[in-house]
C-alpha cells in the first residue's frame, strides 16, 4: 500500500508475480532478460522471489560443512542477482529446514549467511528479508520478534524482515494485526504474505483478515502483500480468484 492508499496485492490478482524458487538461478543474463520481456508482453510484473532453498537439495545456513555452506551462499547471491536482473525488489527467506539450528554455532552461521545475503541485496538494489516461521515449521527466527532482534544485531537497511499471517497466527502470542501494530512503525516489515492458518488462501478457512487490512491501512504500509497458499483449492487459478475476490471485497469495504 502506498501512503494514504488501500494495500497493493500480489497473486491475489492475476498481474503482479512473486515466484517460488526451485532450483539455483540460471547464469544467463540474455535468458532472464527474455523472460522479464515476456512476462512483460502478458502484463505480468515480477515483484520478488520465495521459496529461496528448497532446491538443489541438501544447502542450509546453518551447516558447518564447507562445500554445504559454498553451494548455499553461492545460490543466495545468484538468486539475488536474478531478483534484480527479472526486475523484483525484493526476496523472502524462509526456507525452514534449511535454517534448523542445533548449536550456538548453527545461529552465528545463520546470521553471518544474512549478512552477506543484505551485502549483495544492497548492491544489486534489492531488499532481503528474512521471513519468520513458527515453531511447527523450523526453530529458529520462530517470532517477528526473534527476526527483528537479528536484522538489528547485522544492520543493514537492505536486510529487513516480514509478516507472513499464517506463521504469525500459529507462532506468536498477540493476533496477527496487534503484531503488525506493533512491529510496523518502525519500518521493520518490508513484505507481508496473505494465507490462512489451514494452509489455503484468505477466506478459505477460518481467519478473518478485514482486522489484519485495517492495520496494514492504519499504518500506511507502502509494500506488496502475497498470497501465499499450499492447498490450492479447487486449483491454482481458482485459489488466486478466490483470493482476489475475498481481498478486494474486504478492500472496497474499508474507509476511504
Amino acid at each position: 500500500m502506498r501512503a494514504g492508499r488501500r494495500p497493493r496485492l500480489c497473486r491475489a490478482g492475476s498481474r503482479p508475480l512473486h515466484p517460488g524458487c526451485r532450483g539455483a538461478a540460471p547464469a544467463g543474463h540474455r535468458w532472464r532478460q527474455r523472460l522479464r520481456a515476456a512476462a512483460a508482453e502478458e502484463g505480468i510484473a515480477i515483484t520478488g522471489l520465495h521459496w529461496l532453498l528448497v532446491a538443489p537439495r541438501d544447502l542450509s545456513i546453518t551447516s558447518a560443512d564447507p562445500p554445504v555452506r559454498v553451494r548455499t551462499l553461492d545460490v543466495m547471491q545468484r538468486l539475488i542477482d536474478l531478483c534484480a536482473d527479472l526486475g523484483g525488489t525484493y526476496l523472502v527467506h524462509g526456507s525452514p529446514q534449511q535454517r534448523r539450528v542445533e548449536t550456538p554455532d548453527d545461529a552465528k552461521r545463520a546470521e553471518e549467511a544474512l549478512a552477506r545475503a543484505g551485502d549483495w541485496a544492497a548492491a544489486a538494489g534489492v531488499t532481503y528479508c528474512l521471513e519468520p516461521l513458527s515453531p511447527r515449521e523450523t526453530n529458529w527466527a520462530v517470532t517477528v520478534g526473534e527476526a527483528v532482534a537479528i536484522v538489528e544485531r547485522i544492520g543493514n537497511p537492505a536486510l529487513r524482515t516480514m509478516l507472513d499471517s499464517r506463521a504469525a497466527g500459529q507462532g506468536e502470542a498477540e493476533p496477527v494485526a496487534a503484531v503488525l501494530d506493533r512491529f510496523l512503525p518502525s519500518g521493520a516489515l518490508h513484505h507481508i504474505h496473505l494465507n490462512d492458518r489451514n494452509r489455503r488462501a484468505p477466506g478459505q478457512g477460518e481467519d478473518r483478515f478485514a482486522l489484519v487490512l485495517a492495520a496494514l491501512a492504519r499504518h500506511r504500509y507502502a509494500g506488496w502483500c502475497g498470497v501465499e497458499p499450499f492447498d490450492y483449492v479447487p486449483d491454482g487459478p481458482g485459489s488466486a480468484a478466490f483470493a482476489a475476490g475475498y481481498l478486494r471485497a474486504l478492500l472496497r469495504e474499508m474507509p476511504a
